[in-house]
């Protein structure tokens, strides 16, 4: 097996890997992943054997922390591997990743972040037994909450009565490619509420926006008046619909906007499409804390438990 490092000449082959791979998704495609690069030095792998291309693992270098990441820039990363990988060649890669890594960088450990089990669209999990062999220590878990598209669960009363609400407030949904007014929303409550901001800036949304036009998508809530006053920013994958962003003005927190909204995306808009909506963590520092009122919200819906973990690799 042969590991090489990712450089641009390699940007083809590495989409098309993630496309046809058991557990990637378009956060790991070059396009995506590339808009930030100036923050993070990339330090990705290629495994191959001949011309073929068996796994990608991106990841980028901490050198102040002498730490290799697998990726601090998106939500999950690990080995990316096409479906012909069994579990004796993952092990080889990672072996390989911690030689490569030791040998190139003097790097002293490793943070991993696997793809939940959600996101694979076949059974790619031998990763997690690699890391158990290399003495791997959960590092972090996330907790987010996740409802089966198929099988959803009744939703609650506290929910139906804001969809009444918004009902009789004449609110209504729309699928929109103006990022501004829903980001403005989202900024406010995030620093207002939250103490943070967004994590893309509008400028990068409208980037990527135009890069995964099928692949991120935005849903708005209007009154009658159509000024938005909710929305939720989704990125559409096979096997989930992820919810990167969701955000309400105190005027959609009063009518029922969000409510109306998730029930129409639950229950009619993807209901056939995918196996799985996610609403994405409501933990914060490293999983430590449970924000419990996010976590009520989301179980009112049908949300329950799906952990997003990392692992740390004394190297």
């Amino acid at each position: 097996m042969q590991v090489t490092a990712y450089t641009p000449e390699w940007e083809e082959g590495w989409n098309k890997l993630v496309r046809e791979s058991k557990n990637g998704t378009f956060l790991i495609d070059r396009n995506y992943m590339d808009y930030h690069q100036d923050r993070f030095q990339d330090c990705s792998l290629i495994f191959s054997e001949g011309n073929k291309i068996l796994g990608v693992l991106p990841a980028n270098w901490d050198e102040v922390n002498k730490t290799i990441y697998s990726h601090q820039g998106l939500t999950y990363g690990g080995l990316i591997l096409h479906t012909d990988v069994k579990a004796v060649q993952v092990i080889q890669m990672l072996d390989e990743s911690i030689e490569f890594y030791k040998n190139n960088y003097n790097a002293t450990r490793m943070i991993y972040k696997p793809t939940p089990y959600i996101y694979h669209r076949y059974p790619a999990q031998e990763d997690l037994y690699g890391i158990f062999c290399h003495n791997g220590k959960l590092l972090t878990r996330g907790l987010s909450s996740t409802i089966p598209l198929m099988h959803p669960l009744k939703i609650k009363e506290l929910r139906k009565r804001g969809i009444r609400k918004a009902i009789l407030n004449s609110l209504h949904i729309s699928k929109s490619n103006e990022i501004e007014p829903f980001w403005n929303i989202l900024n406010y409550v995030l620093t207002t509420y939250h103490n943070t901001r967004p994590v893309h800036s509008v400028f990068e949304l409208n980037l990527l926006m135009s890069k995964f036009p099928n692949e991120i998508q935005l849903f708005v809530v209007k009154n009658k008046e159509e000024e938005v006053v909710a929305g939720s920013l989704l990125y559409l994958m096979p096997q989930v619909i992820h919810v990167q962003y969701i955000a309400a003005s105190d005027k959609g927190k009063e009518s029922g906007a969000l409510d109306l909204l998730f029930h129409y995306l639950i229950h009619e808009k993807f209901k056939d499409t995918a196996s799985y909506l996610d609403f994405g963590v409501s933990t914060e520092n490293g999983g430590l804390i449970l924000n419990k009122g996010l976590e009520f919200q989301k179980e009112g819906f049908g949300g329950r438990g799906v952990c997003y973990d990392s692992y740390e690799l004394i190297l």
